[in-house]
């Protein structure tokens, strides 16, 4: 039965170095976590803006964030978090087309 954090969405800032790849691999080898995706979302001289999302079965979000600043990470947020059973695909609401216009 699935329990606790599911999935995590992290707005984080890193360093160049080092590399995403080497974070992925290090966020991955943490327990519970079944798959890890990170996008660049912004690159600038010294430092990087990325988005990280972690997939898994209960999920120690205060380990997650440990290996990050290990990493040399900062969290600014957390953008998206499901947890229980399953995960909720969110639908879009007449708000969200609003927006759109």
């Amino acid at each position: 039965m699935g329990k606790g954090i599911r999935l995590l969405v992290l707005d984080v800032l890193k360093p160049h170095q080092p590399i995403v790849t080497e974070l992925a691999l290090g966020l991955s080898e943490l327990e519970g976590v079944e798959g890890v995706n990170i996008t660049l979302v912004e690159i600038d001289k010294e430092t990087e803006n990325v988005k990280i999302t972690v997939v898994g079965d209960n999920l120690d979000y205060d380990e997650i964030v440990q290996t990050i600043e290990e990493f040399g990470g900062v969290v600014h947020s957390i953008d998206m978090v499901a947890a229980g059973k399953r995960i909720v695909e969110e639908e879009e609401t007449p708000q969200d087309k609003l927006e759109e216009y």
